[in-house]
């Protein structure tokens, strides 16, 4: 009998072993592919003959990027959105999070059902367009920021983490030492919650570098692009207007080339930051979604 067990763990761990090998080939491959073609010449790319490795190696996608001084702005901008952005979402979120995990909080149910009515209905771009314009703050960073600053999923996520992790206990011998409600909360709770404020971080943080609809609609000065405009710009300034009669063909096809290469150099000058910081919140990645997600 336990020749058999050992015989049947050994199957299955090598079932599991090939199908994790599979989902890590699907999952590399796109990066690996998206990489490669950010170093391969236009004419290679436009042929289709990068498979996966760079085909005519060459940095000019690169260089043609960073040849633009707005590269610097839009990334200087982008990274005052996220940081900004960022903080004021966590704390906002924080702050809406924890009451709703006390059961003593009166109206608890009546304030979550609100936050829930939202992630059902909103009230579309025009009345949102309206309420910026009429705060004045188009063409300002919180016209980015301040919007979407408070998202009711992470807020539902939040005080599960909350109502999950922090046992009552605690905070009944906190007040007999004469903990105030904040003090609990600031020098407590704040410490206990590291993985689920970085899983908020971590949402938060791709949110609003990837973002760019936004600043699109509010944002009318080009130095306060962030860098997601810069590179679109970038790429449409490579363009050419092929309707025209006057157009070089030589000229098209150098930059159709340009164009296609620029495609995955600004995927790649885009993706990096968020790559970087990942592996530093990734520990806490895993425990927080895990934590926060059991019960809604």
């Amino acid at each position: 009998m336990k020749s058999r067990r050992i015989t049947q763990d050994k199957v299955v761990y090598f079932v599991n072993y090939i199908l994790l090998t599979l989902l890590l080939i699907i999952v590399l491959y796109p990066i690996i592919y998206i990489i490669s073609c950010s170093f391969s010449s236009g004419n290679a790319l436009m042929t289709g003959k990068v498979k996966l490795f760079p085909v005519g190696f060459t940095l000019d996608s690169y260089e043609t990027v960073f040849k633009y001084k707005s590269i610097w702005t839009g990334f200087k901008n982008s990274l005052t959105y996220t940081v900004c952005g960022a903080l004021i979402s966590i704390i906002l979120t924080l702050f809406a999070a924890y009451p709703l995990s006390r059961e003593d909080f009166r109206g608890r149910k009546i304030v979550t059902g609100l936050f829930l009515f939202t992630m059902m209905f909103s009230g579309g771009l025009i009345p949102t367009f309206m309420l910026v314009k009429n705060l004045k703050m188009i063409n300002t960073m919180w016209a980015v920021i301040l919007p979407g600053s408070v998202s009711a999923y992470n807020v539902i996520v939040a005080r599960t983490f909350f109502y999950q992790t922090i046992p009552k206990e605690l905070l009944e011998a906190s007040k007999m030492d004469g903990c105030s409600d904040f003090k609990f909360f600031s020098m407590i709770v704040i410490p206990l919650s590291k993985p689920i404020i970085a899983v908020l971080s971590l949402w938060v943080t791709v949110s609003l570098w990837n973002s760019y609809f936004n600043p699109m609609i509010y944002i009318n000065s080009v130095d306060k692009y962030p860098l997601q405009l810069v590179l679109r710009k970038i790429i449409l300034m490579s363009q050419v207007d092929l309707s025209s009669a006057n157009v070089d063909p030589m000229m098209v096809a150098k930059n159709r080339n340009l164009s296609e290469m620029l495609k995955y150099g600004t995927i790649i000058i885009s993706s990096l930051p968020l790559m970087i910081v990942y592996p530093f919140v990734q520990k806490y990645f895993v425990k927080g979604v895990m934590i926060g997600s059991v019960k809604g």
